[in-house]
């Protein structure tokens, strides 16, 4: 025997009730996806699971590419008997004995029998497998509190599943179910997290990046497109936006006293990201804030900078210190690429001292200055557009973090 089926078993999914299908389908959809390179393989759908039948393919790598896909909870290599007590306990034996090769240690069995024409009861058949496994290794005995081993068995209609362990998914929600949003993306820790995190809220995402050459080079923008080829690996292709800012921020330095340009830098940002998301049809902006961490991020900031825009702006770390987000960033395998010494435009022009209770009419009084809608205008119109997509090359970086 040998594991032939990958079962994979749903996040949220299941709490969605009319909605369950579309959910499930997109998920289907995603999943066939980020497995496309495994051409033997199959995937099937059945009520509340999906398998994906190996047909020889390699089920370690195939298990590493389903960890990275949203809407996923868990999912364990199994083999599928058919629908006898005999061949059920043949099944759940080569497992045990897969799943402890010394012969020694404590199992448990769980029986979820979906079937309910199938003649025996969950119990029983908990009792009939676990019978025929004692009989069959004599080192091992049963611990139906703290397991070495729990035999998951599942009896459904058409056949039986059985697994020996669980792998954790991604969890969330299936990536393209929850409308799409537009990501600030600045090149530092934070905004590809942020990222990170909208995505396992089922987001389609977007991202733009404010680039202000020559005082922001080449490879910082080359640090922003390994970045968001890392988030394809969780989303998908992404579209990057590349505003050039150089212009903007050098009418700001020469217009606005220094302890309000980190705020109207900011405004501008935000303005010009509304703009290209309603060309895009996103309904949110999204950064990187955390409440506190830094000037710009007090809520008096957050307020002013608000102000200029009418679509919701999504902080997903807005909870998170320092500390948390480089773990995550980390484990998403961004942190490596954030931490190159490459300014971004945020770090240009920094007065010794920003203003960290800025008010919104000084703000505005300052703008009044500047004339706000050409400028914005003009950057957009100069914005360019990058498709990222996943490579080859950099689907084997992310195997690596599973």
């Amino acid at each position: 025997m040998t594991y032939d089926h990958i079962l994979i078993r749903y996040a949220e999914l299941s709490l969605k009730g009319k909605n369950r299908k579309q959910f499930e389908q997109k998920l289907d959809r995603n999943i066939r996806e980020v497995l496309r390179d495994f051409e033997a393989i199959k995937v099937k759908r059945s009520y509340g699971r999906m398998f994906v039948k190996l047909n020889g393919e390699d089920e370690t790598a195939v298990c590493q590419k389903l960890q990275t896909v949203f809407g996923i909870h868990s999912l364990s290599p199994s083999i599928k008997v058919a629908l006898s007590e005999e061949k059920i306990s043949e099944g759940a034996l080569w497992a045990a004995n897969d799943a402890l090769p010394t012969g020694k240690g404590t199992f448990k069995v769980s029986v979820r029998r979906t079937n309910k024409d199938f003649p025996t009861g969950s119990q029983e058949m908990n009792k009939v497998i676990g019978g025929h496994i004692l009989r069959h290794m004599d080192g091992i005995s049963v611990d139906v509190h703290h397991p070495d081993v729990e035999l998951k068995v599942e009896i459904r209609s058409e056949a039986a599943y059985i697994s020996s362990k669980v792998l954790k998914g991604a969890g969330g929600l299936p990536v393209g179910t929850s409308g799409k949003v537009l990501l600030m993306l600045s090149g530092g820790i934070d905004s590809p997290v942020a990222g990170y995190l909208a995505l396992k809220r089922g987001v389609t995402l977007e991202a733009i990046h404010f680039h202000s050459p020559p005082f922001t080079n080449e490879r910082a923008k080359q640090k922003v497109e390994d970045l968001v080829k890392i988030l394809t690996q969780y989303g998908g292709a992404i579209k990057l936006h590349i505003v050039p800012f150089t212009d903007v921020q050098t009418l700001i330095h020469k217009q606005v006293p220094d302890n309000y340009e980190m705020t109207v830098t900011r405004r501008f940002m935000l303005r010009i990201a509304e703009k290209i998301a309603d060309m895009q049809h996103a309904k949110a902006i999204v950064n990187g804030e955390s409440l506190g961490q830094v000037a710009s991020q007090t809520l008096d900031s957050m307020y002013t900078i608000n102000s200029v825009t009418n679509l919701p702006v999504l902080r997903p770390l807005i909870t998170m210190d320092k500390l948390e987000v480089i773990e995550q960033a980390r484990k998403i395998g961004t942190y490596d690429i954030s931490i190159l010494p490459y300014e971004d435009c945020c770090t240009i022009f920094l007065p010794a001292e920003s203003k960290t209770k800025p008010d919104k009419d000084k703000a505005e009084r300052y703008e009044s200055f500047l004339n706000v809608e050409d400028i914005v205008e003009d950057a957009v119109n100069r914005t360019t557009v990058h498709e990222m997509t996943v490579t080859a090359d950099e689907e084997s970086e992310i195997d690596k973090l599973f």
